[in-house]
Formats: structure tokens, C-alpha cells, sequence
């Protein structure tokens, strides 16, 4: 007789989902969990059960790298077991609702609600209705003071978090910043304050002290007349007044997954994802993630080396990508490429390298990494005009782009991408027309090579998205545009284009400016959009990021309804003085600096980047990264 062991029985699991359910749905490969890498425990043997929410469709959550680090970092621990859930998609969605199965784990398979902790990443501000619906289909109550001592703590982490306050009703927890510091106290604390018997409330309370942790019932908001914020202030003696962001400032003795889990369909990022620096030296004034993310902290290069062979020996990937706001300024990416390229010559593992600057050594690298028929290549100069690029302090100009372009077609490139963001603060229809007129230039410096050294015909691909001013940079005072102004400003793009002598070269696509309206409402709302969003979500709104799925009118409704002036959110100049609902966060780089950026913006100065010179954002208060590179 054959006994099954102790792993057998793990995985002979029974699925929340019937075959009946699972052949009805789409993609049922998305809710059964079991994939390669994926992590069983026997539940009766841990002490925290932990579930990692992203809330968003099963391909998009697999790519995220945040879940996939705190995933493998709290199953290291013998006594937490931290599982995987994502948003269902709709059609299940109204399966679970029907039949009232509760939403369930991916690993276990067993229900939310049984959980100690519900952590959600907050990647978007389009997936805040997601999150509503998460909490919904697990019978968690919606509002953080309606839950019970029997409901799991509900945590949440990600970008978003730099300003929580639109969602800050349905959180008991915000973890502000890099997840890899204080989990751990957290995780600890809870064991501990079980164990002793106390209250959900006690454990917040000592969750509150700890740095990095933001416990929004605990402070109250008021307002002026005007609408704007008047006070922000703790209602509870064991929260502080200012929440301090977490940093790792080693970045190579930080946990990192060697055997991520390998998704049973294909994922957005299908591939082994190496993060190879933190942080941005660049300074771009629109870019949140630039200022947030300070210090830039590089990883060891032979630390690098170690995890590329060991994750795509533990996953059979066939692509390995290096991830960072800004790749080219990694300082042994050279040696990283070129040990890449001959480690695993043969073996048929592409290498994708996205976020680099168009110049000779990035043009070279990627020769040797691409297949002989060149994929496209990317630039991002975000404005089309000098005089906007120096506003933006993007520090690239026409001669970079038009070189790098030029290197590019000379290499047997013949297709380009090219982003830009409209609506950015004083722009002119000069600058609108630059976009459309720097895009026949590339095109004519296609056009200059001899016929027969060219590869076909250039095609170029303009896109543009429209500018949300957003939390913690330099335009968090600017006003963002009307709807129309927004699609009056892609018009005197696509007519610019039109008129251009090589427009059949060129292709335009403009983004939807009634997503980014609401956008702009959510990235720089406050807790009075709360119940807002509630009825949003209950008149169906979400999956909002899906340009299918998007509804602007349950939006334009619900906010009708509730007497929300979108505009007071959007379009509104704020003054240099205003508090903002996000003034409680410190996130290193300090508001005098911000100011200081602004007015340098206004002035269209720009400002050298990190390495460069100083300029005093205050993330060198962490003592580690790019602001102690030469000073050791």
C-alpha cells in the first residue's frame, strides 16, 4: 500500500472552485494556484497567515516585483505562511457574488477572511474600486472601524501610499515605503500581542509606533471654508505627527526571490526580473518615482550575476530583464551585460533592457543583446521643445535625441518609439507643434542614409500621455488641464504631424484624457472621496485601468451625487503655502526643496543631477546611496 507523504497531501488541496465554475470562466488557470516555486505550508504549523493582494487580474499581479520580493521574504520565516490573491476577473466576479463563494487564497484555496493579514500593493491609482472589490468578495467589512477582533488586519503598501488619504477609511494600516525593513517587527509585534490576549485595537496602537507604519483612524482631518486642509493631527497618544518613509539602504544584502513563482499563463513580464539599482540620480520634475525612491542605491554586481543564473535555473524563463527607473546610470552595467551575453550564449535567453538613454554605449550593448532583426527602440524626451525639456529638467537635447537617433539607424534600427506627456506647466502651442516637428526630423535623419544601406521604410510611433501633477514633486502645485484642453493639445499635435513631409512615416497615439481626469482626482484626493468611492464601486466601476471596462460616468455620477468639485482636485493652482493631505509623510526629499524645483521650473533653469552636484533634496539625512558615493 502506498502512503501519500506529508507534501502529497499539501497538494492534494480542494480547489475553491468546482469544475463546473472553472470550465464556464476564462482563463480558469488564473485561481488554482500550484505553479512551479509557489509556496505550501500546513497552515496548523505556522503562527501568521499572511495573504499578498495585488488588485488586479492574475497576468498583471505575477509581474509585480514588490509581491514577489515580500513573498519569498515572509515564507523564509518558519512561521508565516504568506499566500497569493488577485482580483477576479469580471466573470467571476459575478459568479462569487451569485453563488456567495467568498474570495480564497491561491495556495491554500482557503477564504480571505481567515486570514491574519490582507496586504494589498496600491500600484495605480486606477485599481482603488479593485481594492474595494477585494474586500467586498472576502466579506471584509469596507470601512476599517467596522471590522472585528475575527477580521484580518488590512495593510497596505506600494507608490499610492505617498498619499493614502482617498482610500484612507478602508485601511488599517499604511506601510509607507520599501517593505524590506520594518515587516518583520510588524509580523513579530502581532504574534506577540495575539499570544498576550489583546485587542485589535491594542495591536494598532503599537503598530502606529512603529517607524514607517500609518494608522489612519488615529488622526483627524479638517478644512477651511475654501475646501482646503486646515489641520492634520494624531487623535490617539501612540500615534506620531510624521511618518517616516522606510529606505534599505543596502540594497545587496536585501532579500531578493531566487525562485520566484512561475506563472501557469503568460504574465505581463514573463521573464526573470533582476533589479539592478533603487532610486534615480536624474531629477525629473514630473517623475514621482525619481524623488521617491532617493537615494539611488545600486546593487553588487556580482551579487547580480549570482541571482540571474540562479532564477532562470529555478524557472525555465527564456528572457531576463533589468529593472530601474534608469538603467544606463548603473555603473557596472557594462560589466552586467557583457557577463549576460556570454554566460548564456546558446541558450537562447534574450535580455531586455529597458529605461536606458539612446548613446553610443547603450546602442552597442543593445546590438549584442537584440536579434539580428532590431526590435524598436525607445526614447523618452517627454517634451518636443528645448525650452519645455529644460522646465521638465529632462537634460536631453535636440542634438542627444537626433545623435542617438541617427547611431540607431546606422545600426540597422528602422523603428522608434517616442513618448511625451502634454499639458505639463507652461506649456505653449509652440511646444505642442515641437512634438510633431522633432519626429520629422528623426525621420529625415532616417532618410539621409543612401537608399541601399537602409532597412525598408522608418516607422516611428508618437504617443503621448496627459500630465497628472502627482504627491512629492516639483508640480505637485501646478494645475493639471481640462478634458478639452487635453484633447485640444493632442489635436495641434496630430494635425502637426499631418502636415510633416514624411507623415506616412509617422503614427500618433494619444492616451484617454477621461481616464486621466480621474486620475488626477485619486493621486491628489483626501478621505473626504472616501464614501465616494464606495458607490462608485457598487455602480460597477471597476477594472478602471482597462480602457474596456473604463465607465466615466458612474465616476462623473457618483461624484455628482456626493457634491465632490472634481475641479477643487484637478485643475485648481495651489498656493505656495496650502497644507496638503500628504504634508504628514516624510518621504526624504523635503516640500522647501520641491518649492525650490518649482520656481526653478518657472524659471526654465535647470538643475544638474545627482552625481553632478548636490542640490540639497534632504535624502542625504539617510546617510547611504548616491550622497555617500565618494565620501567614504
Amino acid at each position: 500500500m502506498y502512503i501519500l507523504n506529508k507534501n502529497e497531501r499539501r497538494n492534494m488541496r480542494k480547489l475553491a472552485l468546482n469544475d463546473e465554475i472553472l470550465l464556464k470562466i476564462e482563463k480558469p488557470a488564473r485561481y488554482i494556484g500550484n505553479e512551479v516555486n509557489s509556496v505550501m505550508k500546513d497552515k496548523n504549523e505556522v503562527d501568521v497567515r499572511f495573504a499578498m493582494c495585488f488588485p488586479d487580474v492574475y497576468e498583471i499581479g505575477m509581474s509585480h516585483l514588490g509581491i514577489q520580493i515580500l513573498y519569498d521574504m515572509f515564507n523564509q520565516r518558519e512561521d508565516v505562511w504568506c499566500e497569493r490573491v488577485y482580483s477576479p476577473w469580471l466573470d467571476l466576479h459575478k459568479i462569487m457574488k451569485e453563488e456567495q463563494i467568498p474570495l480564497f487564497a491561491l495556495e491554500s484555496q482557503d477564504p480571505i477572511r481567515d486570514f491574519d493579514f490582507l496586504g494589498i500593493t496600491i500600484q495605480y491609482e486606477m485599481c482603488y474600486t479593485n481594492i474595494l472589490q477585494i474586500l467586498d468578495l472576502s466579506r471584509i467589512p469596507h470601512h476599517s472601524r467596522d471590522r472585528g477582533e475575527a477580521d484580518p488586519i488590512v495593510i497596505g503598501g506600494g507608490p499610492c501610499t505617498y498619499n493614502p488619504e482617498p482610500l484612507a477609511e478602508f485601511f488599517d494600516i499604511f506601510y509607507i515605503g520599501e517593505g524590506e525593513t520594518v515587516y518583520d517587527e510588524l509580523l513579530d509585534t502581532y504574534k506577540e500581542y495575539r499570544a498576550a490576549g489583546k485587542s485589535r485595537i491594542e495591536f494598532l496602537e503599537r503598530a502606529a509606533q512603529i517607524e514607517g507604519l500609518y494608522v489612519p483612524m488615529f488622526y483627524d482631518a479638517t478644512y477651511h471654508e475654501d475646501g482646503t486642509l486646515a489641520s492634520f493631527a494624531p487623535n490617539n497618544e501612540h500615534a506620531p505627527s510624521v511618518i517616516k518613509k522606510q529606505m534599505v539602504l543596502d540594497v545587496t544584502e536585501a532579500p531578493y526571490p531566487q525562485a520566484p513563482v512561475v506563472p501557469f499563463i503568460k504574465a505581463t513580464q514573463d521573464r526573470v526580473v533582476l533589479e539592478i539599482q533603487r532610486g534615480c540620480i536624474r531629477g525629473c520634475r514630473f517623475c514621482q518615482a525619481g524623488m521617491l525612491y532617493r537615494p539611488t542605491r545600486e546593487r553588487n554586481v556580482e551579487r547580480l550575476k549570482q541571482y540571474a543564473k540562479a532564477m532562470l535555473e529555478s524557472t525555465g524563463h527564456e528572457e531576463i530583464s533589468l529593472s530601474s527607473l534608469s538603467s544606463s546610470d548603473y555603473s557596472e552595467l557594462k560589466e552586467l551585460v557583457t557577463f549576460l551575453i556570454d554566460e548564456f550564449k546558446g541558450e537562447g535567453i534574450n535580455i531586455s533592457l529597458p529605461s536606458l538613454r539612446i548613446d553610443a554605449f547603450s546602442l552597442d550593448v543593445m546590438s549584442k543583446v537584440q536579434d539580428i532583426k532590431k526590435s524598436s527602440l525607445t526614447f523618452a524626451p517627454e517634451a518636443g521643445s528645448q525650452r519645455l525639456r529644460d522646465v521638465i529638467n529632462k537634460g536631453l537635447t535636440k542634438e542627444n535625441i537626433l545623435h542617438g537617433a541617427g547611431l540607431a539607424f546606422e545600426g540597422g534600427w528602422n523603428k522608434v518609439k517616442l513618448y511625451f506627456m502634454l499639458g505639463q506647466p507652461t506649456e505653449t502651442v509652440e511646444d505642442m507643434k515641437a512634438i510633431g516637428e522633432l519626429a520629422e526630423e528623426i525621420a529625415e535623419r532616417y532618410y539621409e542614409i543612401p537608399k541601399d544601406q537602409r532597412n525598408g521604410k522608418c516607422q516611428i510611433t508618437v504617443s503621448t500621455s496627459f500630465f497628472v501633477p502627482k504627491p512629492f514633486t516639483p508640480f505637485q502645485w501646478s494645475p493639471m488641464c481640462t478634458k478639452d484642453e487635453f484633447l485640444g493639445r493632442a489635436k495641434i499635435v496630430n494635425e502637426t504631424i499631418k502636415s510633416q513631409l514624411n507623415k506616412k512615416s509617422i503614427r500618433y497615439n494619444w492616451h484617454e484624457a477621461d481616464v486621466t481626469m480621474i486620475e488626477g482626482i485619486l493621486a491628489r484626493g483626501d478621505r473626504r472621496l472616501c464614501d465616494t468611492m464606495i458607490k462608485i464601486y457598487e455602480k460597477g466601476g471597476i477594472f478602471a485601468a482597462w480602457s474596456e471596462f473604463f465607465d466615466e460616468q458612474i465616476w462623473l455620477d457618483a461624484f455628482a451625487e456626493d457634491q465632490i468639485d472634481t475641479d477643487f482636485y484637478t485643475t485648481r493652482m495651489r498656493s505656495e503655502d496650502e497644507l496638503f493631505p500628504w504634508d504628514f509623510i516624510d518621504a526624504g526629499v523635503t516640500k522647501n526643496f520641491l518649492l525650490r524645483e518649482w520656481h526653478a521650473a518657472n524659471a526654465e533653469t535647470v538643475t544638474p543631477n545627482c552625481r553632478q552636484k548636490c542640490a540639497g533634496c534632504g535624502a542625504m539625512k539617510y546617510k547611504g546611496g548616491v550622497c555617500y558615493e565618494n565620501k567614504n
